[in-house]
């Protein structure tokens, strides 16, 4: 897939950081707080040793110590404490809220982006790799942020500080300090470059797994019922490997910043202490300065040992921001600025010369054409992958025909909003689907709004209300698609409640009592009838028994119709219809 290309570093991470940086925009004040409370910090801790080497000096002499000039010094060094403490947790506090009102903006536009997305995408990608996205990845980048913030402003502001300190003191050991310290510099580099691209793979590796469980566990019965543990077990093992190694050598090439940048302080420390002796012994500089200095080598080589650590750990972070983007940043439905809203639909449907496909190597749908007048009841029946529920998604507009048009009351749909033309359809598939919340919510999906009598008169046309009501908390029992205790069959009755409620202008029922039994299912098509009375009424059924009183059979056979008609001429014809339907009562 395109979003598992290793992206180059420069161009990307340098990109994505941009766009983090962004999102920090509005929280300027914030930002300019964290930096204010960082600075003062620093200059606190700073000129502690300055305070320090003072009090080497009074105290340098046995038996000769200055109490009088002590004492001021000691003070200072504990307010000099406290107000580092203080700005360090502002900033933290100030860090903090910048970080995670990124994230969530971040989150937010991610989920909404998933709301305008087309279904080709959403179909064409794992679920459990874009849950990853929106949910691990940008965990992930809350993580690093919280160390960089943080430590990039104390960081920078204590090289900076430190270096004004030091060149104060001694011009010469200052510049011992600044020609070793670069080496840093290239160990970072070296270990940034790579761990980009591993930490790009890991995120993807980690996308790849949360799909594989995502699929277990949304699908255990089946696996369950075909045995399928042992495979599932191997599939898990071989993606968990995957990740296992992507995410040793990521973490690998990041470890290797803290023992290095270290070595390289120590050379510092090594190169100041030695400079620093044989100018003390000849005079240039006192014993206290000597010790502020050697501080100040320790402070000064400690930021870019964290630096370093910050920047692995950005790297991270901006591998996993580079996966949210491409989220975001995928192209989404056309919009409906200039569409009509359409709030009274005739039931009309004309199909003009419509052509579709999937993919352009794949041809599906040709050259269809279909008139449905007002409140009639049209079948749509064929063999599996004959392009039925196509249809029904390109009447929906779910996916945008390829070519000719469909218009709905006259009115071509690509021309009215996408919201006015499905709020006139109502809904029920063979797949069933519940929000997890209470039964009388699940109802109401379609109209929130709706009075506790009108969602109980819909539960009884849809013949669900007794079982309902056997319930321990009634309309009020929590329900959820992957979790509950009510049946499949129970649950097609709650969604086919949903379209008793809203009382659309035409249906579109996809084998809409698939999971009924025969009893209940002869109740509810009776309930269907009444709804479908004066209503436009699109039916698949692959029972073909349930669709005899269709006003018009639409037979598809390889996209195209094949016959058309009601269900005593097509009998009469003999032709494809009437094998499909001998087929099914053949014993009978």
């Amino acid at each position: 897939m395109a979003d598992e290309r290793i992206p180059a570093k420069k161009a990307s991470s340098g990109k994505t950081l941009g766009k983090l940086l962004a999102y920090a925009k509005p929280y300027r004040a914030l930002l300019a707080l964290a930096m204010l409370f960082a600075l003062i910090s620093v200059a606190a801790t700073l000129y502690a040793p300055i305070l320090i080497g003072k009090g080497v000096d009074v105290i340098v002499t046995k038996g000769d110590v200055d109490f009088d000039r002590l004492v001021p010094i000691i003070i200072g060094l504990l307010v000099l404490v406290g107000v580092t403490a203080l700005c360090q947790w502002l900033m933290t506090l100030c860090t903090n809220k910048i970080t995670f009102n990124v994230v969530r903006d971040l989150r937010n536009d991610a989920f909404k982006k998933l709301e305008k997305l087309p279904l080709s995408y959403i179909d064409s990608h794992p679920h459990g790799d874009i849950i990853s996205r929106v949910i691990t990845d940008v965990e992930q980048i809350s993580d690093g942020l919280l160390m960089g913030f943080a430590q990039l402003f104390t960081g920078l502001c204590t090289i900076i500080g430190t270096l004004i300190f030091m060149l104060t003191i001694n011009l010469k050991i200052t510049l011992v300090v600044v020609l070793i310290t670069p080496l840093s510099l290239f160990v970072a580099r070296f270990v940034s470059r790579n761990t980009y691209k591993l930490f790009h793979k890991q995120s993807v590796a980690r996308g790849e797994l949360t799909s594989l469980v995502e699929e277990m566990t949304g699908e255990q019965k089946t696996v369950a019922a075909f045995d399928y543990e042992q495979q599932a077990q191997e599939r898990f093992e071989e993606a968990n490997k995957a990740l296992s190694d992507v995410s040793v050598n990521a973490i690998f090439f990041s470890s290797l910043t803290n023992p290095t940048t270290r070595f390289v302080n120590g050379l510092v420390y090594t190169g100041v202490g030695i400079v620093g002796a044989f100018t003390a012994f000849s005079g240039g500089i006192t014993v206290g300065q000597l010790s502020s200095f050697l501080t100040y080598a320790n402070q000064y080589t400690k930021p870019f040992n964290e630096i370093s650590g910050v920047i692995t750990e950005l790297q991270g972070a901006l591998a996993s921001a580079h996966r949210v983007f491409e989220l975001i940043e995928q192209p989404q439905e056309s919009p409906d600025e200039n569409s009509k809203v359409i709030t009274d639909f005739d039931g009309s449907v004309d199909v003009s010369d419509v052509s579709f496909s999937y993919s352009p190597e794949k041809p599906l749908i040709e050259h269809f054409d279909l008139h449905v007048e007002k409140g009639q009841r049209t079948a749509i029946v064929g063999p599996t992958g004959c392009g039925k529920t196509t249809m029904i998604n390109l009447l929906m507009r779910f996916y945008d025909v390829g070519s000719g048009s469909i218009k709905v009351s006259g009115e071509d749909i690509r021309d009215i909003t996408r919201r006015s033309l499905r709020s006139g359809y109502g809904m029920v598939l063979q797949e069933t689907w519940l929000k997890t919340g209470t039964i009388r919510e699940n109802i109401a999906y379609g109209k929130p709004d709706a009075t506790e009598a009108e969602v109980i008169a819909a539960a009884k046309a849809a013949y669900c209300h007794s079982f309902i009501k056997r319930l321990p908390m009634g309309y009020d029992t929590i329900i959820s698609d992957s979790y509950s205790t009510i049946s499949a069959g129970q649950k097609q009755l709650l969604c086919i409640a949903r379209v008793m409620l809203c009382v659309p202008e035409m249906l579109i029922l996809d084998e809409a009592t698939s999971s009924i039994d025969t009893r209940t299912e002869i109740l509810v098509q009776n309930a269907f009838a009444k709804l479908m009375q004066g209503r436009t009424s699109f039916i698949i059924a692959h029972r073909l028994s349930t669709i005899k009183e269709a006003d018009n059979i639409i037979v598809m056979r390889d996209g195209h119709i094949v016959e058309q008609g009601d269900h005593k001429s097509l009998m009469q014809k003999g032709g494809f219809y009437a094998e499909l339907y001998n087929s099914q009562f053949a014993a009978t």
